[in-house]
């Protein structure tokens, strides 16, 4: 399975923010849609950086409560693993698990056209085994 055919069925949207929002805005977007990180972007699908529950965790304890107001700019992981929408499910397993990430923007022609997460892919080995027993049973059953 590609990347195009999760998020064919997920969609695209991409929560983001502007490098300069405060980790505590940041807490609400993510409480918001419950999600686990977002895309910083100055803007145009562009990405600055991604920042994540996990980031904001290991700020708080280095810096204390005094994070909640600084910019999201300065907790953002710059060197942003990504991913296109022709690439393998398989493949972005394996960078997830070598990168230690849980999501993964995908990237076309330059520009931000959605994010994966390690949520996102679970659930595809599940869709694809669901498939592939089905397909299995109506064979062992004369379905075919």
């Amino acid at each position: 399975m590609r990347i195009a055919e999760i998020l064919r069925r997920k969609g695209s949207a991409v929560a983001t923010v502007v490098p300069a929002t405060t980790v505590r805005e940041l807490l609400g977007i993510l409480a918001e849609h419950d999600i686990g990180a977002v895309v910083v972007s100055p803007g145009d699908g562009v990405i600055a950086g991604i920042v994540s529950e996990r980031d904001v965790v290991r700020g708080l304890h280095e810096h204390g409560a005094g994070l909640l107001d600084t910019p999201v700019g300065t907790l953002m992981t710059t060197r942003v693993q990504t991913c296109a929408p022709d690439d393998h499910v398989d493949d972005l397993r394996q960078v997830m698990t070598e990168h230690r990430v849980r999501h993964l923007p995908v990237v076309s022609d330059g520009r931000l056209a959605g994010i994966v997460s390690i949520g996102d892919v679970v659930k595809s080995a599940i869709d694809e085994l669901a498939t592939e027993r089905q397909l299995l049973v109506d064979y062992v059953e004369g379905g075919y």
